[in-house]
């Protein structure tokens, strides 16, 4: 895993890739710095970042979309498969280059509150500064993991990073799309059934199943309409509370209370646990196909 891990390391300085992310990265969260601490006279460091957290859905896509997608373009997938390592290390491999690259990025910015200090004791507050940073750091690791396991499905670079930015938008903009969204009982339960449909779909594209993907359908569809005959005051609501869980970037905002809360910690580590974990059963199942 240490080899795939240098090998990985390596390459994103070799083809420049690192170079752009960190120079693009560190540049755009310095003019907001600049924009919004030294111009705008504003001592929290902690709204810079949550200004910055749409960084992620232009940068993550460029980062991620090579990881898998341009070994497959490449044929280079079949050493994955007969790697005298399993594909869990590899894929943990790859996975901790990228968070080492994003990483020091995070590293050199949080240098900032630092500099901002040095204007005055009073002029930015560390804990809530830094405790934004550490939120910023799980926020993008998770965003990391996504990315990673989109480019696990295509063997296009450009095509992984369209669907990984769609995503990440999505992740985004959920919580508006929740507030839009029919509140009656009726409209939420046609629309977990239609979402459960999508689920089945991508089971099986990526089980290559048909009787489990069917099997699936059904037995969510009898037990969400089940429970709608039975219960409907269950489903009020339900929509928003779910959408509202996938999204992440709402999540960061409790770190910028200058309070490290454990379960948001939980929730992010659990998220890129999660499509990490996906994106190895993803290339597990083409190693056996």
């Amino acid at each position: 895993m240490f080899a795939i891990y240098k090998k990985e390391l390596k390459q994103y300085f070799h083809s420049m890739i690192g170079f752009v992310f960190l120079a693009f990265f560190i540049a755009i969260i310095g003019i907001y710095t600049w924009a919004n601490n030294f111009y705008g006279k504003v001592g929290n460091f902690e709204t810079t970042l949550s200004s910055s957290t749409f960084l992620f859905v232009l940068l993550i896509p460029i980062l991620t979309m090579r990881v898998l997608a341009e070994e497959k373009h490449q044929k280079t997938d079949q050493l994955l498969y007969t790697a005298p390592i399993s594909i869990g290390r590899v894929i943990i491999g790859k996975y901790l280059a990228l968070i080492t690259l994003f990483g020091s990025g995070v590293l050199f910015v949080g240098l900032y509150p630092l500099l901002l200090r040095h204007y005055g004791p009073d002029s930015v507050q560390l804990a809530p500064a830094y405790s934004a940073l550490i939120g910023f750091f799980l926020l993008g690791a998770a965003y990391i993991a996504i990315g990673t396991f989109i480019s696990s499905l295509t063997e296009s670079q450009p095509i992984a990073a369209v669907v990984s930015f769609l995503v990440l938008l999505m992740s985004v903009l959920v919580s508006s799309i929740a507030g839009a969204l029919p509140s009656d009982k009726l409209s939420q339960a046609a629309i977990l059934s239609v979402v459960w449909i999508i689920v089945a779909a991508v089971a099986y594209y990526m089980m290559h199943n048909i009787t489990v993907a069917v099997i699936l359908a059904v037995l969510g569809e009898a037990a969400i309409w089940i429970i709608y005959a039975v219960k409907s005051s269950l489903y009020e609501g339900i929509v928003a509370d779910i959408l509202n869980c996938a999204a992440l970037s709402s999540k960061f905002d409790d770190f910028t209370l200058g309070v490290l809360k454990y379960d948001v910690i939980v929730y992010y580590v659990s998220v890129a646990f999660l499509f990490v974990f996906l994106t190895i059963q993803s290339i597990r199942k083409k190693r056996y196909n």
